[in-house]
């Protein structure tokens, strides 16, 4: 058996494996070996990965809306091309979506819009007049078929 000295040199050195031992002590409810501080620290990564994710899906589904809707010198030839994003990003998002990352996506989205926004300005090189507040809700950006 580990010690929870083992574990915590075991992490620096291959944190694959010190994932797979930490789940068989979690499985055996073996509590008093974890090595709860890295434990802890992977945890609080996971949550912050998930969450960044989800957020870079939802940037994604802003910049292409906004595109679609409000460059209108390139519709012509990239509305199509963009269409195609906003479904790929809403599935992708979809899937990853639990009622904390929702959340969290809902207490972002005027954070998301105002870098999706930067990103679209620089990318029509400030010759388009997008919305400065984000004009959809988080349902409508999540719905696969609105505006699509």
């Amino acid at each position: 058996m580990k010690t929870i000295h083992d574990l915590k040199q075991l992490y620096e050195i291959d944190d694959s494996q010190w994932l797979e031992e930490t789940i068989k002590l979690l499985k055996n409810q073996q509590f008093q070996d974890l090595d709860l501080e890295n434990l802890i620290e992977e945890l609080e990564e996971l949550g912050r990965r998930d969450k960044s994710a989800v957020a870079s899906l939802l940037e994604q589904i802003i910049r292409h809306l906004l595109l679609l809707q409000f460059w209108t010198s390139e519709q012509k030839n990239n509305a199509v091309h963009w269409q195609g994003e906003i479904y790929t990003f809403r599935v992708q998002l979809n899937r990853r979506l639990n009622t904390n990352l929702h959340n969290y996506l809902e207490s972002e989205l005027d954070s998301i819009y105002q870098d999706a926004l930067g990103f679209v300005k620089i990318k029509t090189q400030n010759s388009v007049n997008f919305p400065s507040e984000c004009p959809y809700t988080l349902y409508q950006l999540l719905d696969i078929n609105w505006l699509s």
